[in-house]
């Protein structure tokens, strides 16, 4: 039986890392519960405040990747308009996943198109409406680098505490 956890407990590590990068897939929480089956086995040593805080930050982190975008927009000088479109572009993004990959290439156009169409609607000027664009690029990049920094350590925590 233990053998069994750690081999789920490493496929979801694996599908966490590929969630951390392929949009749709839930990545921090996903790499979690191999931490979590992990620490079913005798053989590591997670206590529960680990499994809490890892938990909290999975949590943490799975909500800033939604909301990173907008306040990306937003500090390049997005507005509301701006923040808008790259809500209602991430939104689109998330019904067009199921439908191939064009939905993963959605998750990172949509966004940066929304922002570039709200913001052009409000100022009526390319630059300032590239510029928030950019910001909704950014935070997409930014929150998937915290989710690929979460998943990997959560993958070097579990191979420590195997060893």
């Amino acid at each position: 039986m233990n053998t069994i956890l750690i081999i789920l407990a490493f496929i979801c590590l694996a599908i966490g890392i590929a969630g951390a990068v392929i949009p749709g897939l839930p990545g921090p929480p996903v790499s979690w519960l191999g931490l979590l089956l992990a620490a079913l086995t005798p053989f590591a040593a997670v206590n529960a405040t680990m499994l809490i805080v890892t938990a909290v930050i999975a949590a943490v982190i799975t909500v800033l990747d939604y909301v990173v975008p907008s306040l990306s927009t937003k500090h390049n000088g997005g507005s509301k308009y701006g923040i808008w479109g790259c809500n209602i572009g991430l939104v689109i993004s998330i019904i067009g996943l199921p439908f191939g990959p064009q939905g993963l290439i959605g998750v990172i156009f949509w966004p940066f198109a929304g922002a570039l169409v709200g913001e052009y609607i409000n100022k009526h000027d390319w630059q300032p409406a590239l510029r928030a664009a950019w910001g909704a690029f950014l935070g997409f990049l930014t929150g998937t680098l915290l989710k690929l920094v979460y998943c990997i350590a959560l993958l070097v925590v579990v191979i420590v505490k195997l060893l």
